[in-house]
């Protein structure tokens, strides 16, 4: 049915009801516009008429309406908007009817927008398929005609930008087969300017750019069509990485041939210059001694296109020089013969290859005056004719071969000498060389480096090799494999040929054996060619203090490796590790995806740590000792300074790093030491595991402590665990009783924040028992502090409040404010707990003035956050929030997402508290949307029991049950008492109110009995 009837709408509006959605929402009865009330009415509305006919479920339409998490009211307000829509929109309950789960809109022909755009590109479809080209001109004008920008003008959620790139999508078709019909009309100069503008909005849209290069061809302006080509290809190689579509390519090469069906006028060929006197003659049959091309040959298009388009472009200025390197086995042999393949009939005089054996194993390679000898031969020229002398060679060669038109691929080749005097002077020739070093001083030579294949490419020959219904059965096992062999070539034909011949093997148990990094290379080898052998030709066509220092920079742990790291594992300056870094980098044993940052390919890493390990049991393993000992000590001193930086006030190590000679990177400010911080995370933690490994328990402990700063920080609590776990045991190993103690106080507060308690009491007093056995101060503050912390966490108040008032003490004796102010935000929670609200604000004041006097922003945060907490305890919600106004503010700035959650959870209830229900619902989202990801339990179960007395007090108490109820779980698993008695005493409520008063009264009992225990007051937050 449709809904033009006055079903369920405004009396004396009855009008036909019009809709449209290409755009902004508009909903139209008669001339009178009907306004929907707000995003989500909107979102729903437009979310079922975008699949009208289709039953959306309730949860579609949730996931529809909001961005990312959606509030916990999310299916009540589908539901609601619903019921709103049903009552705005005249005949509202025929357009929304109720199927099953969900909802499905009914739509009448000519009532909504995007149903005339489907219809019209319908008909001119027909028209086309009928060759009435001028109705399905007038169709498609009027379906274009229809769409007046994104759906929702763009605001719409992420369902709904997803189906508005499906419609887009058939917007531009619908364009692109009009702009064709005009063009098969005989219009084009009156195209070109709208062109320009849809090529504009759409700059990679290949097929706008090929109509627009075919207006502009058509309209005598050819140049310019050659030069729109030139611009998408350098757009699309620096946008995507890829290169034009065949389409497009074969249009521009058409261009370049004036192929006549594209209506140019034929090109009067120029004649042909013939051989100059003296040249010789040229009815020799051609010469080719290229090696056969692969047929399973895959990808590279865009590297063959710039050889073939470098090619055609540099005819008549002088010898043509190609150069392409790439690491060992990356395939540049294969691309280079299927270059010359492909260039052949642009040479007919001959295509020579030679194999010049630069890296071959146990050979030295070829002279130049070998190779002279061997190109001259392949051209007929009698052995009795050459000299021994390699100039005289080099010169007879050049003779020969001026004049013709010649292509040769000089292979494999080690270095310049090689190579220089084997350059022909004539115009007609083009050399390719391929090296595993680029040839700098190669004056005047187009040099093309290849790095490894696409994961679509790797696929593609996976496809070719074993066939598509033994890749298609296996899709994961590909990928795994593709990964496995480093997206190298020749890795990727050695396992390929290697599954070809064993069919009884699945691809997924090749992986499986390959996974072991220590056999990688072992499975890599067939015959007498494999991966390891091409890398061990590369390192040994290495200077010996370039093998040395490959051979130290693979005992780096990270993935990127710095210059300043890579200078302390050498032992050298910065500036020359630098050097040596580019040297290998030149000679393709090491990459650089980032300024700055160099790294080992997978399969070199696994070549280089193979070498590792044979040096660790010979005559180099000193030399290993000691690179990994400067490493350690380097990274022991830049955290160091970081964490002075970052976290002031700490206590310093009584072990130390010994002296060292290595140069820190420059740390200006904190932001430069964060930076730093987050960028090496990763390094750190791999550091920490090695030198464990290596039973360097001083680097460990020391590296640890500084490192779970940021982890705590950033909620990277598992990380934060094991790093302490492995912190605990180097210390205990060595038996140095300072350094177990603070690892032990870290293990304590990891422990805490997973809700482990009983591990985090064991720990915090072995700690604090050290710290007595060894007159630590400090420590026995700290770790006195932490003790106090759990007790209130387990609900033992009164032996909370004697350890944490001790620690304020100790810390103020100590005067170390940024520790005193903690262990006050501590009190300030125990006595919020205990309900002694007046002693709570005093304490969570102290700490607010501390925090701020040292300008620690994120601590202040927390303790006005606690602050608030007691405000409200006491009944003043106006201060309350104005604490929360300025913790909203420095949260801003926090790293803490738990924290930040806490702050806006707080924020909604204080809101509702004082009457202003609209900022309450938009902080109870921002706190949901921060996810828990990195909270701790005991912060997610107070956030729960915050939020769900914030919708008990918006009589949403189904949500509020489901709150409390989870709050209920996680403080019950954990033991925090305190927040599982307020979770029953919400539960409780809430199953009272939702008609349930036997479930209401036992909640209510359970809760009010452990209040009891605890000694604390039932009164609710909210």
């Amino acid at each position: 049915m449709g809904f033009d009837s006055m079903s369920g709408g405004t009396p004396g509006h009855g009008s036909k009801v019009r809709i449209n959605v290409l755009g902004t929402l508009e909903c139209w009865a008669g001339d009178r516009r009907i306004h929907l009330g707000g995003p989500v009415p909107e979102r729903v509305l437009v979310s079922l008429l975008l699949e009208a006919g289709q039953v959306l479920s309730v949860s579609r339409l949730v996931e529809a309406v909001w961005e990312e998490t959606p509030p916990a009211t999310a299916t009540h307000q589908v539901r609601k908007a619903v019921a709103r829509l049903r009552q705005l929109i005249p005949g509202g309950a025929g357009l929304i009817v109720t199927d099953g789960p969900g909802y499905r809109a009914v739509v009448a022909a000519g009532c909504l927008d995007l149903g005339d755009f489907s219809a019209s590109l319908d008909q001119a479809r027909e028209a086309t398929a009928e060759r009435r080209l001028d109705d399905a001109l007038t169709h498609l004008q009027s379906a274009l005609a229809l769409r007046r920008g994104p759906v929702l003008a763009g605001s719409g959620g992420a369902v709904i930008r997803s189906a508005d790139v499906a419609l887009q999508e058939r917007h531009l078709a619908a364009l692109e087969q009009m702009i064709d019909l005009r063009l098969a009309r005989g219009e084009s100069s009156t195209l070109i300017g709208d062109l320009r503008e849809h090529v504009a909005a759409h700059p990679l849209r290949e097929v706008l750019r090929g109509q627009l290069m075919l207006a502009l061809y058509r309209s005598g302006r050819q140049a310019e069509a050659i030069e729109e080509y030139g611009r998408v290809r350098t757009l699309l190689a620096d946008e995507l990485g890829i290169d034009p579509g065949a389409h497009l390519a074969e249009l521009y090469g058409r261009m370049l041939r004036n192929a006549p069906d594209l209506a140019a006028p034929e090109p009067v060929a120029a004649a042909e210059p013939g051989p100059a006197a003296g040249h010789g003659p040229r009815d020799r049959a051609p010469v080719c001694t290229l090696p056969y091309d692969l047929a399973d040959f895959t990808g590279r298009r865009r590297e063959l296109e710039a050889l073939c388009h470098y090619a055609d472009n540099t005819v008549g200025r002088g010898t043509r020089i190609i150069g392409i390197d790439g690491m060992g086995g990356a395939g540049k042999t294969s691309l280079a013969v299927r270059a010359c393949y492909q260039l052949a009939d642009r040479f007919p005089d001959g295509q020579l290859y030679i194999d010049l054996g630069g890296y071959a194993t146990n050979e030295h390679p070829l002279t130049a005056q070998a190779v002279a000898e061997a190109l001259l031969r392949m051209l007929g020229v009698p052995t009795d004719h050459l000299a021994d002398d390699v100039g005289a060679r080099a010169a007879l060669w050049r003779t020969t071969v001026t004049g013709r038109k010649l292509l040769v691929l000089l292979d494999n080749a080690a270095d310049l000498a090689q190579v220089r005097p084997l350059l022909p002077s004539s115009p007609g020739c083009m050399v390719l060389i391929t090296s595993r070093t680029r040839l700098i001083d190669l004056d005047g030579a187009y040099w093309l480096s290849v790095g490894t294949m696409t994961a679509e490419d790797g696929a593609a020959l996976a496809d070719s090799v074993l066939s598509k219904q033994r890749t298609s059965a296996e899709p994961q096992a590909v990928a795994a494999l593709i990964e496995l062999c480093g997206h190298l070539p020749l890795a990727m034909r050695i396992a390929l040929s290697r599954l070809a011949n064993r069919p009884r093997w699945s691809i997924g148990y090749l992986v499986d054996r390959m996974s072991d990094e220590s056999r990688r290379l072992d499975e890599l080898r067939s015959g007498d060619r494999g991966v390891e052998l091409t890398l061990k030709m590369s390192y040994e066509g290495l200077a010996p203090a370039q093998r040395a220092a490959f051979r130290l920079l693979g005992l780096h742990p990270g993935r990127d490796i710095d210059v300043h790291s890579a200078a302390a594992v050498l032992g050298t300056a910065p500036d020359e590790a630098e050097t040596m870094l580019e040297v290998l980098l030149d000679m393709q044993m090491m990459q650089q995806h980032e300024l700055g940052y160099y790294t080992f390919h997978d399969l070199v890493r696994s070549f280089v740590h193979q070498l590792d390990r044979l040096d660790d049991t010979g005559p180099r393993s000193g030399e290993t000792r000691a690179a990994l000992r400067r490493l350690f000590d380097y990274l022991g001193r830049v955290t160091d300074r970081v964490c002075d930086i970052l976290f002031p006030g700490r206590a310093h190590l009584p072990f130390e790093a010994p002296e060292s000679t290595s140069v820190l990177p420059p740390l200006p400010d904190p932001e430069a030491a964060r930076a730093w911080l987050v960028r090496e995370h990763a390094t750190l933690q791999a550091a920490i595991m090695l030198a464990h490994a290596r039973g360097l328990d001083g680097h460990v402990a020391h590296l640890a402590r500084n490192v779970v700063f940021q982890l705590d920080a950033s909620g990277q609590f598992a990380e934060f665990l094991e790093m302490t776990k492995l912190a605990v045991d180097s210390s205990r190993r060595l038996g140095h009783r300072p350094l177990l103690r603070i690892s032990l106080s870290n293990l304590a507060v990891v422990h805490w924040k997973l809700g482990r308690f009983e591990e985090s009491i064991a720990a915090a007093s072995e700690a604090l028992e050290l710290a007595g056995e060894l007159g630590d101060q400090r420590g026995f503050a700290k770790d006195t502090g932490m003790l106090g912390l759990l007790m209130c966490t387990i609900g033992r108040f009164e032996e909370a409040l004697a350890l944490l008032e001790r620690s304020v003490a100790l810390k103020r004796d100590l005067g170390a404010g940024r520790a005193e102010a903690e262990s006050l935000v501590n009190l300030s929670t125990l006595y919020e707990q205990w309900g002694r609200y007046p002693e709570a604000a005093d304490a969570a004041r102290r700490a607010v003035m501390l925090n701020r006097e040292l300008g620690i922003r994120e601590h202040e945060m927390i303790a006005l956050t606690d602050l608030s907490l007691a405000c409200l305890g006491l009944g003043a919600d106006e201060e309350a929030s104005e604490h929360l106004a300025g913790a909203r503010v420095l949260a801003e700035e926090s790293a803490s997402a738990g924290d930040v959650a806490m702050v806006f959870a707080l924020s909604a209830l204080t809101c509702q508290r004082l009457g202003h229900p609209e900022p309450a619902v938009r902080f109870a989202e921002r706190a949901l949307d921060l996810g828990d990801t990195y909270r701790t339990p005991v912060r997610q179960a107070v956030i729960n029991n915050l939020l769900g007395g914030l919708h008990r007090t918006r009589q949403e108490h189904a949500t509020a049950l489901a709150l409390h109820e989870s709050a209920y779980s996680i403080s019950a698993d954990i033991g925090y008492r305190v927040e599982e008695a307020r979770a029953l005493h919400g539960m409780g409520l809430a199953h009272a109110a939702l008609g349930d008063p036997a479930a209401g009264d036992e909640h209510l009992r359970r809760a009010e009995a452990l209040f009891a225990t605890l000694g604390v007051p039932t009164r609710p937050r909210d």
